[in-house]
């Protein structure tokens, strides 16, 4: 029974031998096995016939042994089960089942609850009702066999598995899920979560992926750097995943390729200098050559989704197999009026809303102060990671309304996006935890602090030790500007340098912009953190630009927990005195 229906019977027979007047029963069954079908177990259609008790058993009953020769045309059997494992024949039956037997096996199926079943039968034939020829239901399997069907020793093979495929994967439906891959310098894993959690608000099951961890529905998995191709595979062999948002990254690609032949969308949020100088990757264009391979895995009717403002990220589409879609913070971008023109989909920011454009055809999704990812319009880089989430939903037919709810119901915290512009908010001043690691990353922090109201600034950082000399100066240059006081820690991997090398680059760069600014070298991270938060001032705004991102966050919202003890009074207690 397939999907409840009948799709093929097989009348087994046991073990049996005919004799011929002259073999004994043993020559018998030598004769019997070597027919080419039979084998060991289930290597063959047919398995050999084996002598063993249960057979000796039943000549002696007989008064017969396998020394005995059988009379011409009389049937012997040799074991108790009609098997195929222990010799067994079937001989296919199917077009000679009677209606009622049919009618029978379809409401068993039904009633036991099983789509693919087997059901044992005892009785004479199936060709009138068992109710009446005094046949009887022995059992009925979860897991029956085929190759009584696809390979009957007599009558017609039946194709057994073909509605097995049919009803897991209906002719005309995908038999594969949505993968949408997303790839670029920064903004990778809050694009990957935004987009994960839109994909969730509209029911599916979703897989993702992030330099934080695998999650599966928002249960995180695996811990660590999972954008290679062995955690998408993880994703993708998950029976429970329906959707699939794969963060990719350089390292991943170089190593061992993206982990899926090809994808839905490919979404390139941005190109930065970072990680330059490994593994002959020495150019930004080298770098473009990489990333690009994301987009160009996207399957002919899908969509590379590229930001049109980064020329490094537009001039991928010359590369794509695929459409085309945009974003950009310009709603004037001449790439987009030419792309919108010709009838393409993009998404920009228009007038405080964020947009999407279908051809000529503007449809306004929510304001931008009304998303929390943007921190009230503050957090411009993280527009950049909305745009592109956003318009891959409306490419997937997500509905507005849907997608409205899912940006607004999207809060930063350490909880939706660990490492990513985590706030918390002390009596006397704020702390902030983010994974930013290079110079692009900074200077959209700093982008960000300049509309934050609060002195000091303060930065905990540290330069990368598999960096080049200039992006490590680069970092220290950008964090004299950005920051009133600066402590530099360490990575707790130095990467092939050593300490007072990195801190030295580090102190370079921040001379070079103020030769006063105030300075001091913390290695171990959390004693770093330890010392800005005891020693922070009134007013003062914290950045911990952290490697152990889960460790810092452990170690902020400790503070967090001291300084907001919490215990309920008697008074609180509200009762009532029985008047």
């Amino acid at each position: 029974m397939i999907n409840y229906k009948l799709v093929a019977a097989a009348k087994r027979t046991p073990a049996a031998v005919i004799g011929d007047g002259k073999s004994t029963i043993q020559e018998l069954i030598d004769i019997v096995n070597s027919d080419p079908r039979r084998g060991y177990g289930h290597e063959k259609v047919l398995t050999s016939i084996k002598v063993d008790e249960t057979t000796l058993g039943i000549l002696e009953e007989k008064n017969l042994t396998l020394d005995s020769v059988i009379e011409s045309g009389v049937t012997v059997y040799l074991k108790s089960t009609a098997n195929l494992s222990t010799g067994g024949t079937a001989t296919d039956i199917t077009d000679l089942v009677h209606p009622y037997n049919i009618s029978m096996a379809e409401r068993i199926a039904k009633i036991v609850g099983l789509d693919i079943c087997g059901i044992d039968i005892m009785a004479p034939d199936l060709t009138s009702p068992i109710n009446e020829n005094g046949g009887a239901i022995l059992e009925v399997n979860a897991a029956p066999g085929f190759r009584m069907h696809i390979a009957p020793t007599e009558g017609l093979p039946r194709n057994v598995a073909e509605p097995v495929i049919d009803m897991l994967f209906p002719p005309g439906t995908s038999a594969r899920i949505p993968i949408i891959a997303v790839t670029g310098t920064n903004g990778k894993t809050t694009t990957t979560r935004l987009l994960a959690h839109i994909v969730k608000t509209m029911g599916y099951k979703v897989g993702f992926t992030t330099t934080d961890g695998i999650y599966i529905q928002n249960r995180l998995l695996q811990s660590g750097d999972c954008t290679g191709p062995q955690s998408a595979e993880f994703v993708l062999k998950d029976p429970t995943v329906n959707f699939a948002v794969l963060e990719t990254a350089r390292g991943g690609i170089l190593r061992a390729g993206l982990g899926f032949h090809t994808c839905d969308m490919a979404i390139v949020t941005n190109l930065a200098a970072d990680h330059l100088g490994l593994k002959d990757i020495n150019t930004l264009e080298d770098m473009a050559r990489v990333k690009g391979v994301v987009p160009a895995s996207v399957r002919p009717g899908g969509y590379a989704i590229l930001n049109a403002d980064d020329d490094h990220v537009f001039s991928m589409k010359s590369e794509i197999q695929c459409k085309l879609a945009l974003f950009s913070l310009d709603a004037n971008n001449p790439r987009i009026i030419k792309h919108c023109n010709a009838g393409g989909f993009a998404a920009i920011v228009e007038e405080g809303y964020v947009t999407i454009c279908k051809g000529n055809w503007k449809i306004r999704v929510d304001k931008v102060i009304n998303i929390p990812l943007t921190f009230s319009g503050k957090a411009v880089f993280n527009i950049y990671n909305i745009l592109p989430a956003v318009l891959a939903g409306f490419i997937q037919g997500f509905k507005i309304e849907d997608m409205r709810l899912a940006l607004e119901t999207f809060i930063p915290s350490p909880t939706q996006t660990p490492g990513r512009m985590n706030m918390f908010q002390f009596k006397n001043f704020q702390v902030m935890v983010d994974y930013a690691h290079n110079t692009a990353g900074f200077m959209a922090i700093s982008r960000f602090l300049e509309k934050v109201e609060a002195k000091p600034k303060v930065g905990i950082i540290a330069g990368v030790g598999d960096r080049r000399d200039e992006d490590i100066v680069a970092l220290g240059k950008v964090a004299a500007q950005m920051f009133d006081q600066i402590i530099i820690r360490q990575d707790k991997n130095l990467r092939g340098r050593s300490e007072d090398e990195i801190i030295n680059l580090m102190l370079d760069g921040i001379k070079t912009i103020d030769s006063n600014k105030l300075v001091k070298v913390i290695p171990t991270e959390s004693e770093a953190i330890d010392y800005a938060m005891k020693n922070a001032k009134k007013g003062s705004f914290i950045v911990i630009c952290s490697d152990v991102v889960p460790n810092a966050l452990e170690q902020v919202m400790k503070f967090k927990e001291e300084e907001d003890s919490f215990q309920l009074q008697p008074s609180d207690i509200q009762t009532t005195n029985g008047e």
